[in-house]
């Protein structure tokens, strides 16, 4: 399961992550519950911290999540992208 989110921050600009299994790993270890209860429970907190962990992994962000968390004005969850297989499949029967 991937979860995509948009950052726009309070300068104007906006940023696009997607927390990928090694931040929902991340989540579940620093705050000891479990990604698959998220629906029962979501926080606003947990899309923010999943966003920055997903910006941090991947060099889009050197901040600590209270000073990223001061600069951003929205995080909304939006649909993850989904990426096709390298090269091209022959169909069954040609």
């Amino acid at each position: 399961m991937r979860i995509a989110f948009q950052i726009t921050y309070a300068d104007g600009t906006a940023a696009e992550a997607t927390a990928s299994v090694a931040d929902q790993v991340a989540f579940e270890q620093a705050n000891d519950r479990s990604i698959a209860r998220l629906g029962d429970d979501f926080r606003l907190t947990d899309a923010c911290w999943l966003a920055w962990h997903a910006l941090k992994r991947t060099g889009k962000t050197g901040s600590d999540f209270d000073a990223w968390l001061e600069s951003v004005d929205n995080v909304e969850i939006g649909e993850a992208k989904i990426v096709p297989l390298e090269g091209t499949t022959t169909p069954i029967g040609s």
